[in-house]
């Protein structure tokens, strides 16, 4: 079994934006760069992202959106429904890549072909509603990842924790009104999208089941961990959720120009441990992270390269045993 294995594909290079754009190449460029120096790059198994089908993206996203989607890149440079959200003529097939990457990672670790996979993709997912792009993201790849682990029939209960300094609404929103999927959000308040107030908490049978921790500008590193390690641990050891899914943002980072936090590389590094324990507690150590923002590229890189040593951390003794 692979402790970690890796999803990329060239083809998320080639969603294109303007210059000046946050959400640019350069953001995958050097965390390739940074793992080509620490040897990373060749120890994690890699695997090519296959593109999702049309009817795998369905499940969330209306055809006639995906349609959309698709025409406007074609027609790129462009816009998608919202001036921040770009595409180019590669930007359909690097975002249904993303999707493919994310359903791929849920095959391989509900089979045990990988023992945990981060996907090392672009564009970003958690803010994409079902019928509108919004926040740089196109799709919905943490919910397309959980829906697809659900209606295999693998699995009854999963968890998102979203660390991403933005609010999550897109994913919240798709999973508002079910208790087969926790959402869980960290992030800082008020700053975009303006979703994430504590009273957000689902409707119907999803009540109770979206945590939101609205933070104020200035947090860090022990403030993320006391979150994750005290009401997010409690919330997953009554839960018991069978798979866990990260919304890994870096935009928290104390240079990031989109966020205005502090947590530190080490911080990301400490936060993922706490997620690799309770993971190895409570579903076998079945986790999957999937890169949202992050836009200091130092940062970035840094914080991708401790949160990717720690995810492959082997499985201690006793929770092997239990």
């Amino acid at each position: 079994m692979n402790s970690l294995t890796l999803y990329w594909s060239p083809d998320f290079i080639h969603h294109e934006v303007s210059v000046g754009h946050p959400e640019s190449a350069n953001r995958l460029l050097s965390i390739r760069d940074m793992l080509g120096r620490t040897g990373q790059w060749e120890t994690y198994q890699k695997v090519e992202a296959r593109a999702a089908a049309f009817d795998e993206i369905a499940v969330v996203h209306p055809i006639e959106y995906i349609n959309r989607v698709e025409q406007t890149s074609q027609q790129g440079p462009a816009i998608v429904d919202s001036a921040d959200t770009e595409v180019s003529v590669g930007s359909f097939l690097a975002a249904r890549k993303v999707v493919g990457a994310g359903l791929q990672a849920v095959e391989d670790v509900l089979s045990g072909r990988s023992r945990t996979a981060f996907i090392l993709g672009r564009p970003p997912g958690h803010h994409a509603l079902p019928s509108l792009a919004m926040g740089f993201c196109l799709f919905a790849n943490v919910a397309l990842a959980a829906d697809y682990a659900r209606q295999a029939g693998q699995v009854e209960r999963i968890a998102i924790i979203d660390w991403d300094v933005h609010h999550g609404n897109g994913t919240q929103e798709i999973f508002f009104g079910t208790d087969r999927v926790y959402y869980l959000s960290m992030h800082q308040f008020p700053l975009y999208p303006g979703t994430g107030k504590p009273d957000e908490k689902g409707i119907g049978p999803g009540r109770g089941y979206t945590r939101n921790f609205p933070l104020a500008a200035g947090k860090g590193d022990q403030d993320f961990v006391d979150i994750l390690e005290g009401p997010v641990a409690d919330v997953l050891m009554v839960y018991k959720p069978e798979l866990i899914l990260v919304s890994a943002g870096f935009d928290a980072h104390e240079y990031d120009p989109l966020g205005n936090m502090n947590i530190t590389a080490e911080g990301f590094e400490m936060m993922t441990r706490t997620m690799k324990r309770l993971a190895d507690e409570l579903c076998h150590g079945k986790i999957i992270s999937f890169l949202e923002g992050g836009y200091h590229l130092d940062g970035l890189a840094e914080s991708v390269s401790r949160h990717l040593a720690a995810l492959a951390q082997e499985q201690s003794s006793e929770s092997i045993n239990q």
